[in-house]
């Protein structure tokens, strides 16, 4: 059962809903999307009805603006505890310290902010929301003056972003500080089956523009990618899963594996893929399978076999976020057809309101290696040169 809603659903979900008809719960915010006509939408009662009958039934999520309504109608499954175990991410942190045991972290509440003092946390750390979403009020803090920054421009974040999401998705009521995790950061997207194994569904590495980057502009996946990474992300996925006794839900997440290829997680997202319909969709350009649908069947990719018919070309996913440091509100247009005569292949383009949401939108590009400096030209620039 697939519950839809705001801010975005692609057409390629709708196409697999309709052509499966899998159940849609009728939520409130249905209404509120451009959906295709012939979807199998079901009443939130009868959902809860057959939920009830079926509580291995595979449940997805597009936005975790659903997490909500989750938590208020599904109190009879463990689920809203497992999703506040991996949502939190101090109670996340709490629950994997067996296994990284000298990991710092810390709570810091927003009204104790202003008051906190740099001398009193590790010298580089990363302060950010304990319920977040996307980079929002993300800091990565290597000195005095970058933590007495990072406060006052908290503030101005979070009033920016007021009421975008539900306090499920973000929050700014506490934060989380703890160390500065180095090397190369994955995401990946994955489910627990019945029997608690993690099927992975793809691996993308997040590609930054150096050091002090903490956007979320452009992520790769490559048979390269995947093929060297994926034994290992399995061991830990199934560690990580052992702990929260997990099984039958869908993860996105995101770790780090420093040079000497110990893995330490970042954050698990639950209940979906990555958002805004992006990772799963770009698997299928890649791969040629539907991450929705193996999912929903318990079915796993034959990676060799898909190693053996791919090519060593990359999939991207571009996020258009505003870096023009220009407030949204004082932008009339963007101009979507410069920006994709910048790239070889695109392979689509999203358009999002910008004046409602904080991006421009998401372009998807397949890039040969001779090509590269495509996306390194996309990873450097602030957008401005598009805006009016």
């Amino acid at each position: 059962m697939f519950f839809l809603d705001l801010p975005y659903v692609s057409k390629f979900l709708q196409r697999t809903l309709y052509e499966k008809q899998i159940p849609i719960v009728q939520t409130e915010s249905l209404c509120k999307l451009d959906l295709m006509e012939g979807l199998n939408i079901v009443s939130e009662k009868e959902s809860i009805e057959m939920i009830k009958n079926n509580k291995d039934m595979p449940l997805y999520c597009t936005s975790e603006n659903s997490i909500g309504w989750m938590s208020k109608n599904l109190h009879f499954l463990t689920l809203p505890s497992k999703i506040n175990l991996f949502k939190d991410k101090l109670i996340f942190r709490d629950m994997v310290k067996s296994m990284f045991p000298e990991f710092y972290f810390k709570e810091l509440r927003y009204d104790d902010l202003g008051g906190a003092r740099y001398e009193d946390f590790p010298q580089n750390f990363v302060l950010k929301p304990s319920v977040g979403f996307m980079s929002a009020g993300v800091h990565i803090i290597l000195n005095k003056d970058e933590f007495e920054d990072a406060k006052k421009s908290i503030k101005k974040e979070f009033n920016e972003i007021s009421g975008l999401y539900p306090k499920e998705v973000l929050s700014e009521k506490k934060f989380i500080i703890e160390e500065l995790i180095y090397g190369d950061e994955y995401a990946v997207d994955v489910y627990f089956d019945l029997s608690g194994e993690p099927v992975i569904l793809n691996i993308f590495k997040h590609i930054f523009f150096d050091n002090s980057d903490v956007g979320d502009r452009v992520y790769s996946t490559s048979k390269e990618i995947v093929k060297g990474n994926i034994d290992e992300f399995k061991k830990f996925l199934k560690d990580i899963g052992s702990l929260a006794k997990i099984k039958n839900k869908p993860l996105h997440v995101e770790l780090r594996k420093d040079k000497f290829g110990n893995i330490l997680p970042i954050e698990i997202n639950p209940m979906r893929f990555g958002g805004w319909c992006t990772t799963a969709d770009i698997t299928y350009l890649a791969y040629g399978f539907n991450p929705y649908l193996y999912y929903y069947e318990q079915k796993k990719p034959n990676w060799s076999e898909i190693f053996d018919s791919v090519g060593d070309e990359l999939y991207s996913i571009v996020v258009l976020d505003n870096s023009t440091g220009i407030s949204t509100k004082k932008i009339e247009c963007f101009d979507y057809e410069k920006l994709l005569s910048k790239f070889k292949q695109p392979l689509e383009l999203r358009k999002i309101d910008f004046h409602t949401y904080p991006v421009f939108g998401f372009l998807f590009v397949e890039t040969k290696k001779e090509d590269m400096k495509e996306l390194e030209y996309i990873l450097g620039s602030d957008l401005r040169e598009f805006t009016s």
